[in-house]
């Protein structure tokens, strides 16, 4: 999953970002492996953007998550609208790939889905992930909520100190709120890991393990 636009280390200005499209790409609305939609309102339940490098083997980690009701992958904190996937691979978009995550908070805590994000990969690499190299690999949370706000500043906090005694840098976590626009990938990449079990996937953490509570 090496992006055509690998080289690209820095955001594109408005200028030079892709137009886009009016019109979101199909999507199949079926969760490959929960059979839950993708997309809807999700009444009481929780939503939160997650990237933490290639989306096909990030989605798996929260799909498996207990308490997870669905997962969907997407490209998020760009300029253009409607990407298609090598157009964010080029590096002129602006996004980095995503996970959107949809867990009921009845069932699994918020500090467990940060936890899940935070020790599943280095949040310390800047535009990369491993050997995926490119702005669409940056680490980042977008939330939906004050409360995940909060709780990712607070987690991010307490897992820096975790990670700079273990001899790791700063940490380049990217985390907005309210979050930017999301745009659903298109339907190949959906549980790419369930369609393709020998897929390639190149998520791994730092070995380094998140503060329980996430110092708050």
């Amino acid at each position: 999953m090496l992006g055509i636009g690998a080289f690209k280390q820095r955001l594109p200005r408005p200028e030079e970002a892709l137009p886009g499209r009016d019109t979101p790409l199909p999507l199949h609305n079926v969760h490959f492996v929960n059979g839950q939609p993708l997309r809807g309102e999700f009444a009481g339940l929780d939503v939160l953007d997650v990237a933490l490098g290639c989306f096909w083997g990030a989605e798996r980690k929260f799909w498996q998550l207990p308490g997870v009701i669905s997962t969907a992958v997407g490209y998020q904190g760009g300029i253009t609208p409607n990407p298609r996937y090598e157009e964010v691979c080029s590096g002129l978009t602006g996004h980095t790939e995503v996970v959107r995550v949809v867990f009921d908070p009845a069932q699994v805590t918020l500090e467990t889905v940060l936890r899940t994000f935070w020790e599943n990969h280095d949040p310390t690499q800047g535009m990369r992930q491993g050997n995926d190299t490119g702005t669409q690999y940056r680490s980042a949370i977008f939330c939906h909520t004050q409360e995940q706000y909060d709780a990712a500043i607070a987690g991010r906090d307490a897992y820096q100190q975790q990670l700079r005694a273990a001899g790791y840098g700063d940490i380049t976590t990217e985390i907005l709120f309210p979050p930017p626009p999301f745009y659903y990938a298109e339907d190949d990449h959906q549980q790419y890991l369930a369609k393709n079990p020998g897929g390639y996937c190149g998520i791994g953490g730092t070995g380094v393990s998140c503060p329980v509570g996430l110092g708050r």
